[in-house]
Protein backbone atom coordinates (compact mmCIF):
# COMPACT_ATOMS: atom_id res chain seq x y z
CA UNK A 1 0.00 0.00 0.00
CA UNK A 2 2.99 2.17 1.03
CA UNK A 3 4.27 2.07 -2.66
CA UNK A 4 1.18 2.99 -4.35
CA UNK A 5 1.22 5.69 -2.53
CA UNK A 6 4.22 6.31 -3.52
CA UNK A 7 3.91 5.97 -6.98
CA UNK A 8 0.39 8.31 -7.30
CA UNK A 9 2.35 11.40 -5.83
CA UNK A 10 5.16 11.17 -8.21
CA UNK A 11 2.90 10.65 -10.63
CA UNK A 12 0.75 13.71 -9.45
CA UNK A 13 4.10 15.62 -9.50
CA UNK A 14 5.15 14.39 -12.85
CA UNK A 15 1.61 15.36 -14.27
CA UNK A 16 1.74 18.84 -12.81
CA UNK A 17 5.04 19.53 -14.17
CA UNK A 18 4.01 18.26 -17.52
CA UNK A 19 0.50 20.29 -17.48
CA UNK A 20 1.86 24.05 -15.91
CA UNK A 21 5.77 23.56 -15.31
CA UNK A 22 8.60 22.39 -17.35
CA UNK A 23 6.96 20.36 -19.75
CA UNK A 24 3.70 22.31 -21.11
CA UNK A 25 5.25 23.02 -24.68
CA UNK A 26 5.19 19.62 -25.30
CA UNK A 27 1.48 19.40 -24.46
CA UNK A 28 0.44 22.46 -26.38
CA UNK A 29 0.37 24.69 -23.31
CA UNK A 30 3.54 26.63 -24.28
CA UNK A 31 4.20 30.62 -24.03
CA UNK A 32 5.73 30.34 -27.61
CA UNK A 33 1.98 30.17 -28.81
CA UNK A 34 0.52 33.12 -29.66
CA UNK A 35 -4.18 33.61 -30.63
CA UNK A 36 -5.59 30.59 -31.95
CA UNK A 37 -3.36 29.29 -34.24
CA UNK A 38 -0.73 25.97 -34.03
CA UNK A 39 2.06 25.48 -34.55
CA UNK A 40 1.27 23.16 -38.09
CA UNK A 41 -0.78 26.12 -39.13
CA UNK A 42 2.38 28.39 -38.58
CA UNK A 43 4.66 26.36 -40.45
CA UNK A 44 2.33 26.15 -43.31
CA UNK A 45 1.92 29.80 -44.13
CA UNK A 46 5.97 30.01 -44.31
CA UNK A 47 6.83 27.85 -47.06
CA UNK A 48 9.82 28.79 -49.53
CA UNK A 49 9.26 29.30 -52.60
CA UNK A 50 11.85 28.87 -54.98
CA UNK A 51 12.76 31.78 -58.10
CA UNK A 52 11.17 31.51 -61.45
CA UNK A 53 14.90 31.58 -62.68
CA UNK A 54 18.27 31.26 -61.56
CA UNK A 55 22.16 31.54 -63.00
CA UNK A 56 23.69 28.57 -63.13
CA UNK A 57 26.98 28.93 -61.15
CA UNK A 58 29.34 26.66 -63.37
CA UNK A 59 28.51 27.82 -67.16
CA UNK A 60 27.01 31.52 -66.35
CA UNK A 61 23.49 30.25 -68.67
CA UNK A 62 19.90 31.33 -67.01
CA UNK A 63 17.42 28.93 -66.12
CA UNK A 64 14.19 28.07 -65.11
CA UNK A 65 14.11 26.56 -61.80
CA UNK A 66 11.46 24.11 -62.41
CA UNK A 67 13.14 22.31 -65.13
CA UNK A 68 16.62 22.88 -63.75
CA UNK A 69 18.84 20.40 -61.72
CA UNK A 70 18.75 21.38 -58.18
CA UNK A 71 21.85 21.24 -55.48
CA UNK A 72 22.25 21.91 -51.94
CA UNK A 73 25.88 23.31 -50.78
CA UNK A 74 26.22 25.29 -47.31
CA UNK A 75 22.43 25.83 -46.95
CA UNK A 76 21.42 27.21 -50.34
CA UNK A 77 20.22 26.07 -53.32
CA UNK A 78 21.77 26.52 -56.65
CA UNK A 79 20.05 25.47 -59.76
CA UNK A 80 22.30 24.16 -62.55
CA UNK A 81 21.22 23.62 -66.91
CA UNK A 82 22.66 19.95 -66.70
CA UNK A 83 23.36 16.85 -64.75
CA UNK A 84 27.32 17.87 -66.18
CA UNK A 85 26.92 21.45 -64.63
CA UNK A 86 26.20 20.09 -61.54
CA UNK A 87 28.72 17.18 -61.20
CA UNK A 88 31.46 19.86 -61.63
CA UNK A 89 29.72 22.08 -59.06
CA UNK A 90 29.64 19.65 -56.63
CA UNK A 91 32.98 18.62 -56.87
CA UNK A 92 34.34 21.68 -56.17
CA UNK A 93 31.97 24.13 -55.72
CA UNK A 94 33.80 27.02 -53.98
CA UNK A 95 35.36 27.63 -57.52
CA UNK A 96 32.12 28.56 -58.58
CA UNK A 97 30.54 30.56 -56.02
CA UNK A 98 31.35 34.68 -55.38
CA UNK A 99 34.84 34.48 -53.97
CA UNK A 100 36.21 31.92 -55.40
CA UNK A 101 39.08 31.52 -57.52
CA UNK A 102 38.29 34.71 -59.97
CA UNK A 103 40.97 32.83 -62.98
CA UNK A 104 39.07 29.50 -62.89
CA UNK A 105 37.21 29.69 -66.46
CA UNK A 106 33.28 29.48 -66.88
CA UNK A 107 32.44 25.69 -67.95
CA UNK A 108 31.33 25.96 -71.71
CA UNK A 109 28.94 22.99 -73.20
CA UNK A 110 27.08 22.83 -75.95
CA UNK A 111 24.03 21.26 -74.29
CA UNK A 112 20.70 22.66 -74.69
Amino acid sequence: MEALLYFAVWAGFIFLMMRFGCGQHITGHGAGQTGSKSAVSEAQEFRWVPPKTDRDPVCGKTVETDKARPSVHAGRVYYFCSRECREVFEAAPDLYLDGGDSNHPKLEHSHA
